[in-house]
């Protein structure tokens, strides 16, 4: 089956977290998979990150969009705007059929809130959490350090807008592939919408310890579409 991939990293992050498997779909699968710039700096509205995936999509009818994290939340209005086969979530964000959602939930936003520094940005997401967490998410010094550098310092404010969700948007195929169970509930969620729901026990960047298995795992999803 011929698809194009689309890796979409946590606008927190950036593409070194995503480059191992596209480099596993390149080899294994001969499929080149496209992985969109980070915002970076222009990552301080939900307008401005869709922004910015939008314009690293490639021309096909064939687009896979494969979103991470809080990438998620840009799935709809993504396959609503352009041609897409279909959407694998990878320990994502999954968003309601419609409605209004929040970037963040009140919980992370009420453990963030003190940790804001003098000029309105947060600091970076491997320094939202405890050392031991963080640690363990990377298989070597040397990524870590390449993910690391790639990290956007997003406004307090960005985790307080919220995103318009245009209605029928989950009529798209689609799919979702969690890592262990910190997303138990969207797992759970897009199992009850009839999706093809996979699990690989790991740490929520576990597509930098085990590549080739997440790279499996993502064409396996996409061929039921």
């Amino acid at each position: 089956m011929a698809i194009a991939p689309v890796l979409i990293p946590s606008p927190f992050l950036g593409p070194a977290v995503w480059a191992p498997v596209a480099s596993a779909l390149r080899s294994d699968f001969g499929v080149t998979a496209a992985v969109p710039p980070p915002p970076g700096p222009a990552a301080s509205s939900p307008a401005a990150v869709l922004a910015a995936i939008e314009k690293g999509l490639p021309e096909s009818d064939d687009l896979v969009l494969v979103p991470h994290s809080n990438a998620g939340l840009y799935i709809p209005a993504l396959v609503t705007t352009r041609p897409v086969r279909g959407a694998v979530f990878v320990d994502a964000v999954l968003p309601p059929p419609r409605g209004i959602v929040p970037v963040a939930p009140a919980g992370l936003r009420d453990m963030l809130r003190d940790r804001v520094e003098p000029d309105g940005n947060l600091p970076p997401w491997t320094r939202w959490w405890p050392e031991e967490s963080v640690a363990g998410l990377f298989p070597n010094a040397e990524t870590r350090a390449r993910v690391e550098a790639e990290q956007a310092r997003v406004p307090f404010g960005y985790l307080t807008a919220r995103v318009d969700l245009p209605d029928g948007w989950d009529a798209v195929s689609a799919g979702y592939l969690s890592f262990g169970d910190t997303y138990a509930d969207e797992r759970e969620d897009a199992r009850a919408r009839g999706w093809p729901v996979r699990t690989m026990l790991g740490g929520h960047l576990h597509m930098l310890r085990d590549p080739a298995g997440v790279a499996a795992e993502i064409m396996e999803i996409a061929t039921l579409f």
